[in-house]
């Protein structure tokens, strides 16, 4: 490889203008950032990359979620890497510690913990046409304020000054940038339409940024929210040994709940034996991986597109779903759990133990609006979320309010996610264009199979636009990304290529398609408002095909789609290559249209054979000398 290229080294180091030329930059130390350089090192060799990470600790959205009860929703074997498998995990959906430590655990192995640069916030990176690498620019932070939410850190510089979050900027260089931003990093606000929240005397808090030090013992909590990570913290705040009040959990719109895979006495027996069956049967692990993706996959063809089966095994699925719900939890909440809208339309939620908590004497499940908020409660109604208040038939009461006791308040409301893929990173590329201005004008974010954007050269996203998954582990997504990439990022830094770039009318065509795919499958025709998509209906989050689709695409890219721009080595090699191509098509044809042609296509062959069995031969009387 050539050094200027592919070694880390300082330039202009006598000059007050030096930097650090970095070959490749990553950004993000969660789960792509790490396999992104796990497989440079495994796959290309090549370990002169940095992965710089805003937080104060490697993992990413598994660092930084830490509320009661946070866990994976997809079984753990296939929720790890399939070049770091592990075997060992403790139950079939394990709590964020231990997926945080597997991550801590990968990067060791594959000793790329010093490769990673924590309390670096990568402000901008701006493309130099002439020098055909991008300037980044990048900020160090004060150890433990990249944690913070970015409203949080700018509040905290507003009062205590710039120097309480930053403490210097610094200007480096990179031949190829790959951003593995995740998508669930900004958590949402608090709505400006509910007043009060201002005279609140009580603790706020998101799930996204929780406060391990409140105490809880005795105190009343309301949880504002009922998406994945409501379900798996009511259940945590509302237990005897927690010690709370009331938990008081508003709800917007119900979701759709997969029931357990297992029973609470069928989880202790896979707990008790799948460690040992995994460590004592080889292969079993790999096995039950690839039944877990197909099992995940079939749910593509059953539940997300739009034709007649689909439809069929959707409703057959939706009953399956409530009768679990009706067999669990109060019959006074039946009513408000049943689902307006097909199911897949929104993000499911996995069951856990939400339900068995709504039988909880200290648990209440209410969609009453929340109108405003007290020093020390909030005031429910008048009027419903849910159902709609155009169902008059409907026994929830519309009219009703109620003074509800609060002393925390936990938003678990999400995060913005539709238009901030890049959140406060600036990415600007050719001609001065900056990403999120060619975004807005071509409708919304998007990127050519979620991972590059035409203009924006040697700049590739893992968990892009439109590679979410409605039904399988973001994590096999993210290696597929990652094994395309590689494809464009090997031939850069062996000097071959100066830079790749996604032609514009892949990027528009692949754009056009996905959208207007999207439309005809339950993302788009299911009836409900999700974060997936805009109010405008852009939807910049799902992918909309099955993971097999991706695979494929990822795995044999179309080359044509790309525009290299080739070094004089490159050009030396690709030259090299027609001339030699050229030549053995030659000589076929040769050989194949002349009765000279002919016998020399048969005494070569006959040479070979000759040559093959002297070698065999001759290797089988060294054996026998040996035994012998």
């Amino acid at each position: 490889m050539s050094s200027s290229v592919s070694s880390i080294h300082r330039r202009q180091a006598y000059t007050k203008n030096a930097y650090t030329y970095y070959p490749v930059a990553i950004i993000g130390a969660g789960e792509s950032g790490i396999a992104m350089g796990c497989r440079m090192k495994e796959k290309l060799g090549f370990d002169q990359f940095r992965i710089f990470e805003r937080q104060s600790g490697i993992g990413g959205t598994w660092w930084i979620n830490r509320y009661p009860g946070v866990a994976c929703d997809i079984p753990a074997l296939f929720y790890s890497f399939s070049f770091a498998p592990k075997r060992d995990w403790t139950t079939l959906h394990p709590a964020g510690p231990e997926i945080q430590q597997y991550l801590v655990d990968v990067c060791s192995k594959y000793q790329i913990i010093d490769k990673i640069q924590l309390n670096t916030d990568i402000r901008q990176i701006r493309w130099l046409e002439d020098a055909e690498e991008w300037e980044i620019t990048l900020s160090h932070l004060v150890s433990g304020t990249g944690d913070l939410s970015k409203r949080d850190r700018d509040e905290k510089v507003a009062s205590e000054g710039p120097e309480s979050v930053y403490i210097k900027t610094e200007v480096i260089r990179a031949k190829i940038v790959v951003s593995c931003l995740g998508a669930l990093v900004e958590p949402q606000v608090w709505p400006e339409s509910i007043p009060g929240i201002d005279t609140f005397a009580g603790d706020l808090i998101h799930t996204a940024r929780w406060d391990e030090s409140i105490d809880l013992q005795g105190k009343n909590v309301v949880v504002i929210g009922s998406g994945c990570s409501a379900a798996q913290v009511v259940p945590k705040l509302s237990e005897e040994l927690v010690g709370t009040s009331s938990v008081t959990q508003l709800m917007r719109s119900p979701p759709w709940v997969i029931p357990n895979e297992l029973s609470p006495e069928g989880m202790v027996k896979w707990e008790k034996y799948s460690p040992i069956l995994m460590r004592r049967i080889p292969g079993l692990a790999h096995v039950l991986r690839n039944a877990l993706f197909f099992h995940l996959e079939s749910a593509w063809f059953r539940m997300f597109q739009n034709n007649a089966f689909a439809r069929w095994q959707r409703h057959s699925i939706e009953r399956q779903y409530l009768s679990n719900m009706r067999h669990k939890v109060p019959s006074r909440y039946h009513e408000i759990l049943t689902p307006n809208y097909a199911m897949g339309c929104k993000r499911r939620v996995l069951e856990g133990e939400w339900f068995r908590s709504l039988n909880r004497p200290n648990v209440e499940l209410t969609t009453l609006s929340l109108t405003s908020v007290q020093s020390r409660s909030v005031t429910l109604g008048p009027g419903r979320h849910y159902p709609p208040s155009s169902q008059t038939e409907s026994k929830i009461p519309h009219d009703e309010v109620k003074q509800i006791p609060a002393d925390v308040i936990v938003l678990a409301n999400g995060y913005q996610t539709v238009l901030h893929y890049m959140h406060s990173l600036r990415v600007i590329g050719r001609e001065n264009r900056a990403l999120q201005d060619v975004w807005d004008e071509r409708g919304g974010p998007q990127a050519y199979l979620g991972t590059a954007m035409d203009g924006f050269p040697n700049f590739f996203m893992i968990y892009g636009p439109n590679t979410t998954t409605g039904q399988s582990s973001v994590i096999y997504a993210s290696e597929n990304m990652i094994n395309y990439s590689l494809n464009f990022i090997g031939p850069i830094l062996d000097g071959r290529v100066s830079s790749y770039e996604v032609s514009e009318l892949a990027e528009r065509k692949w754009t056009s398609d996905v959208q207007r795919t999207l439309r005809g499958t339950v993302f788009g025709i299911g009836g409900c408002n999700s974060w997936y998509k805009t109010e405008e209906g852009w939807n910049s989050t799902t992918y909309p095909y099955s993971q097999i689709d991706f695979f494929f695409r990822c795995t044999f890219p179309v080359w044509q789609h790309w525009t290299p721009r080739y070094t004089t080595k490159g050009l030396r090699i690709r030259r090299l290559k027609r001339a030699l191509l050229t030549m053995i098509l030659g000589a076929l044809v040769w050989m194949k249209t002349t009765e000279r042609g002919i016998r020399a296509w048969t005494g070569f062959a006959s040479f070979v054979m000759k040559a093959t069995l002297s070698v065999v031969e001759a290797s089988l009387l060294c054996v026998r000398s040996y035994l012998t």
